[in-house]
């Protein structure tokens, strides 16, 4: 009888140990997917903000608009983490401002390298609006699996924080028409 409840006790704290290693190892892996998630992200938004700076130098642009679209992206790239959120979504509403321009599409279609800025641009927006949806995704998740009671309990994510959403204004202009 004693061996008997030895065994089953011994069950029990070998199958809670494998558990809360594997829920260990789950929140290990979530946050690696985070990571990855965040440099995607921050190498769309780069990304798009050098597709911008090609479009504002390109000549294709009249002086003030390439100066606006300039300065939006400089912005943009030069942000530091408080303000980086804020500077993107400036730039997102700069660039519907330019693209979405009567003509716009047109104007870049006359020019050599117009139509390849174009679907660059396009990319670049796409990949943006995709990679942050995916980054806010993986946020979602890992703060789920950090709020329950055993990795709450056992500190199971060490001394993380909470990952932050990343909220920006991220619709593309509607002449890139990117569903």
């Amino acid at each position: 009888m004693t061996t008997t409840l030895i065994l089953v006790v011994g069950a029990l704290v070998l199958l809670t140990a494998v558990y809360i290693s594997w829920r260990a190892g789950r929140l290990d892996r979530l946050h690696i997917r985070l990571e990855l998630a965040r440099e995607s992200m921050d190498a769309a938004l780069v990304r798009r903000t050098a597709v911008c700076l090609e479009l504002a130098a390109s000549r294709i642009l009249d002086p003030a608009t390439s100066l606006v679209l300039a300065s939006a992206a400089h912005e943009a790239r030069t942000a530091g983490p408080d303000e980086r959120e804020h500077a993107e979504s400036d730039l997102s509403r700069t660039l519907r401002a330019v693209v979405d321009q009567e003509r716009f599409s047109d104007r870049l279609a006359a020019t050599p390298a117009g139509p390849e800025l174009l679907e660059e641009l396009g990319t670049a927006v796409a990949k943006v609006l995709y990679s942050r949806r995916f980054y806010n995704n993986a946020v979602g998740v890992t703060r789920a699996a950090q709020r329950r009671w055993l990795a709450r309990t056992l500190r199971l994510a060490g001394y993380t924080e909470y990952p932050d959403f990343f909220e920006i204004d991220d619709a593309p202009p509607e002449a890139l028409a990117i569903e």
